[in-house]
């Protein structure tokens, strides 16, 4: 099938197979390999874009699916070229990452809940980061950051 997909601002054109899942696309049609892949069952969160605003799970989901929508993945959050997003800022800052491997979808899932909860608690924090799975880091420091990029 022939489809256009919106990401990050840009126009993707492409004929793929009607079961290429979405995470896939990002990844290996647009070159966009910041959505990673991890349970591939929608449980960890490491596919976390943000479809029309709203975080979805790229892998639960056909790239054909998306035609006519607005998909944003991590390379969208930074304002331009060398720069971070006020919350990649934080994480960076606040030390909160490890392997690295969640983070994206981490990043995704709480730009959509800042802009949501633009002065969170830290229970209000912990559990909108209660979907994605981190092994790393035991979320301190995830949670430390978000507060840090809400006081921003």
């Amino acid at each position: 099938m022939k489809i256009t997909v919106r990401v990050n601002g840009v126009d993707h054109l492409r004929e793929v197979e009607p079961r290429l899942l979405l995470s896939d696309f990002l990844r290996h049609e647009c070159g966009l390999t910041g959505t990673h892949v991890g349970c591939e069952h929608g449980v960890c969160g490491a596919c976390t874009i943000l479809w029309d605003d709203e975080p979805a799970r790229a892998c639960l989901v056909f790239a054909v699916q998306a035609q006519g929508h607005e998909i944003r993945t991590v390379e969208g959050l930074a304002p331009g070229p060398g720069q971070l997003s006020p919350l990649q800022q934080a994480f960076q800052d606040a030390h909160g990452l490890q392997c690295g491997y969640c983070t994206p979808g981490i990043l995704m899932t709480m730009t959509a809940f800042l802009k949501d909860n633009p002065k969170p608690d830290e229970p209000q924090v912990r559990e909108a980061l209660s979907g994605n799975l981190c092994r790393c880091t035991g979320y301190q420091h995830i949670v430390d950051a978000v507060l840090r990029a809400a006081a921003t």
